[in-house]
Formats: structure tokens, sequence, C-alpha cells
């Protein structure tokens, strides 16, 4: 597989696991968004990063296989029988002897700032020790804090994860004493909201542990919270944290899609590219 692309002098290839199909929203991948496809958007916010070598598309669907390709990009085909993105990335960087760092970018986030990418392919070629660099947002509402959906995690003072959860993690006990809730100590002390992180799902790792990765059996802890990326840190790999340059815009239901129709539109991708 030919690893050169825009910038042929870095061995870190981006792949973007998408699918067709989608629980919340099917086909969203082909969806139009500023006049193209949100695909389509999502391999041009990476190829925008300086850090990368080359950009592909991975998808079990040859709809997706064939917009991408019509659109001038690569994309391959992989196995159906994948349960994660994380293994359909896997599958390719596998097929990719000469690369050294594999960035996995999701194929529904058409916002993704280019300078997150390469601030976090950045770190995690600082930090010797990590095997995984990933991303994290400031959280601003008590609602987010409380929902399953959104991943906490939790960063020590090196600048490593040292845990992610669907719970409110780390928890404020003192303060949830005095309010006799954690809903009523969020909204009564609003600097409650600094103490957690929202995990997002870029991830930058070195090949070797990508590969790894996918062959170690599903953990206890990843099993407990639905969260793949606990593995890792059951295995003992250092993962680097790093602040997203701009907040994620995930599509992942109508009312997602809509959000990142009107932003397209009013030029706001643009302005995250500076």
């Amino acid at each position: 597989m030919n690893l050169t692309g825009q910038n042929p002098n870095t061995n870190t290839v981006v792949i973007i696991p998408a699918r067709f199909d989608s629980i919340r929203l099917p086909g969203k991948a082909l969806m139009e968004i500023a006049g193209k496809p949100m695909i389509c958007h999502v391999v041009e916010r990476a190829r925008e990063a300086q850090n990368v070598g080359n950009v592909i598309v991975a998808t079990d669907d040859p709809r997706i296989l064939d917009v991408v390709q019509q659109a001038g990009y690569q994309a391959v085909m992989t196995s159906s029988e994948h349960r994660s993105g994380t293994d359909r990335v896997a599958e390719v960087a596998e097929k990719l002897p000469g690369a050294r760092i594999i960035v996995n970018v999701q194929g529904d986030e058409p916002l993704i700032s280019p300078r997150t990418i390469d601030n976090t392919i950045d770190a995690l070629i600082a930090d010797e020790e990590a095997g995984v660099a990933t991303t994290w947002e400031p959280l601003h509402l008590a609602s987010e804090i409380l929902s399953p959906d959104v991943v906490k995690m939790v960063i020590g003072k090196a600048g490593r994860v040292l845990y992610f959860s669907r719970a409110p993690v780390p928890y404020p006990r003192d303060a949830v004493r005095r309010h006799g809730t954690l809903e009523v100590a969020l909204n009564n002390e609003p600097t409650l909201l600094a103490g957690f992180r929202k995990h997002t799902g870029l991830y930058v790792y070195r090949r070797e542990v990508l590969l790894n990765f996918a062959r170690w059996p599903e953990s206890e802890l990843e099993r407990a919270e639905s969260l793949e990326q606990l593995r890792a840190l059951d295995q003992g790999v250092k993962i680097k944290a790093v602040k997203a340059q701009s907040e994620s815009i995930g599509v992942d239901t109508p009312g997602d899609l809509e959000r990142a129709r009107t932003l397209m539109g009013s030029g706001v991708s643009n302005l995250l590219s500076q």
C-alpha cells in the first residue's frame, strides 16, 4: 500500500473507519454537508494536518468506497466482521509496515481541527513512554457530567490518563455531602465543572501498540464500562492526554447533522483551520 501522500516526509498515517450502518443515523457517512458527503469533509480536514503523510478511509461498504475514490481520495475495503472502528483501523495498519504512527480519526467528525491532530501526534512523539495519545475537552454542563453517554477521563500530573468512565469522575465527595446530590452540587458550585474532562474520539497510536491492542482479549473493566480504551490501560499502556484545539462536533443524530450543516455553511470550518 502506497504511503506517499500530501506530506511524504512523515511516516504518520491517518486511517478513518467508516461504516454505512449506524443505529441512530444510518448512512451518515454519505449524508451531504455543504455540498459534499460528510466522509469527504473528514478526509479533507485530516489532510490539512501538517504531520500527516497519508489519509486512508477504511470501510466495509462499497458505496462509501466508491464515493471516496471518486472524490480522488484513498479508500480500502475491510472485513465486515469487525466489532469496532479500532479493529478496522488495525486491519489496515497491519498492511502498512512503513508507518510508525497511526491516527484514528472518527468518520463522523467533519469539523475536527487539523491542529488538534497535529498537536496529538506531537504529544505522542514527545512522550517516549506513551503508546497512545488521545484528546479531551472541558465540560460546561452538569447534564453532560451526569450523562453516561459522555465519557469522562481522569488525568494525572504527568498528563497521562489514569482512567476513563461513564460515571462522573473524579467524584467531588465533600461538595456532594454539602449539597446532598452531585447534580445540586454542580449547579450550586460552578467551579466544580473545571474538575471534569470529556474524552473525545481522536486516537494516535504507535503502530505496534495498535496491532497488539487488536489482539488483546476484552478486559473486565472494558466490559463493565463498555469502553474499549480501558483495555489498553489494563495492559499497562501509558496514554497521553491532549487538550483539543476546539470542541468536537460528532454527528450521531439528525439534530447533530443539522448543526454541522449550519456551522459548515457559516464558515466555521475555515476558522478551525487557522
